[in-house]
């Protein structure tokens, strides 16, 4: 997205685009990551929360000062549950009616709906999504770089001013994230597909180890923990998003049932005729759609995995990590994988393809061993 030309295309001495006073509502994961970002950066930031616990949780490790009556900001940043953001943004707009207002909750359509329907003046709202986040949530879990080399979706309309789309974007990139425009509509849509369907089947699968014999759990590798990662979001919070999406994510896993229902079908009988060629297929299509997922800094390209034994024994991870730099290696990725007992790791490590072999050379000449890929 190419930003407008506007007083804030310029870091500002203190190293902040912004050059505003910020209020941030809301002191939870989002919100107190937001306000250590821009603390980070120099800006004064006010927090309100209607947890006084939580308030002062985000206080204590830094992400801003307490709101004061007489502020006056000059952006609003809501970062509340979805089921009062709508409430929470009215209130704002009302209170600082000079103030740009943005909220992050991870669903657009239904608050800008609810607030256009109330009559509200929204010249000066923009509906915004960090694409960023956390299994747990709260200020103990906000991290000032929660959002470095992440999207940062806007949604504004045909009225929205271009001072006021400025300072969002500003915002985005203030916290390292990269701005990129949607409707509502758009980004619902998208959402239910990339974070909200995944959920819902990384918490289904997860529930089905929940009555798992201790001796299968022991088998666990990393392909599973990876699937389950998400698993341990919070409920509530979900609900209330899923709640709020569930037209795009109904039509997403319905489609997804239907693919059930065919491998289940296959399963069943898999000696029919054309059932493991229906198999194939489905794992080759799987093949193409990860295939285009962005890579790093967002380009789609593939890179060649090597895989690094790593005895398990202290400063055996930092010490591949520092031949790799003298070996003039860029890694482009790194997974680990170790099961609890075993006296080895593995560590698979992304680079480009054109330098595969030779770090495959250089790395086993200083005594790694490498696992076939």
């Amino acid at each position: 997205m190419t930003s407008p030309t506007h007083p804030h295309a310029q870091p500002s001495p203190s190293g902040s685009r912004l050059d505003v006073t910020v209020r941030v509502v809301g002191t939870g994961l989002l919100g107190a990551s937001i306000g250590l970002a821009l603390t980070a950066n120099g800006l004064d930031v006010a927090l309100a929360d209607a947890s006084p616990s939580q308030l002062r949780l985000a206080i204590d490790y830094g992400a801003g000062r307490a709101a004061a009556p007489d502020d006056d900001p000059d952006l609003i940043v809501v970062a509340v549950p979805p089921d009062v953001v709508a409430d929470v943004v009215a209130n704002e707009l009302t209170r600082y009616p000079r103030a740009v207002v943005t909220d992050v909750a991870s669903v657009k359509t239904a608050p800008y709906l609810d607030l256009k329907a109330r009559g509200l003046d929204l010249s000066l709202y923009i509906g915004s999504h960090p694409m960023a986040g956390r299994e747990r949530g709260g200020a103990i879990s906000a991290r000032a770089d929660l959002f470095v080399g992440r999207p940062w979706v806007i949604c504004r309309d045909q009225w929205t001013p271009r001072h006021a789309l400025a300072i969002i974007e500003d915002l985005a990139l203030d916290v390292g994230a990269t701005p990129i425009e949607m409707t509502p509509d758009q980004h619902d849509d998208a959402v239910g597909l990339v974070s909200h369907v995944p959920q819902l089947v990384a918490s289904l699968l997860a529930a089905r180890l929940v009555d798992a014999p201790d001796a299968a759990l022991r088998l666990t590798g990393q392909g599973l923990r990876d699937t389950v990662r998400i698993a341990s979001s919070t409920p509530e919070l979900w609900v209330q998003i899923l709640g709020a999406n569930s037209e795009p994510v109904a039509e997403v896993l319905t489609a997804l049932r239907s693919d059930l229902d065919s491998i289940i079908t296959a399963l069943d009988n898999p000696d029919a005729v054309g059932a493991r060629r229906h198999i194939a297929d489905a794992i080759a299509a799987g093949n193409v759609g990860v295939a285009r997922l962005p890579g790093k800094h967002g380009q789609d390209r593939r890179f060649a995995q090597i895989v690094v034994m790593v005895d398990d024994t202290p400063g055996q991870l930092g010490r591949l990590l520092t031949e790799l730099g003298e070996i003039n290696v860029n890694m482009e990725d790194l997974r680990l994988e170790h099961s609890p007992g075993t006296a080895v790791g593995l560590a698979e490590i992304s680079v480009l393809p054109e330098v595969k072999q030779r770090t495959i050379d250089d790395l086993e000449a200083r005594g790694w061993r490498i696992a076939s890929v």
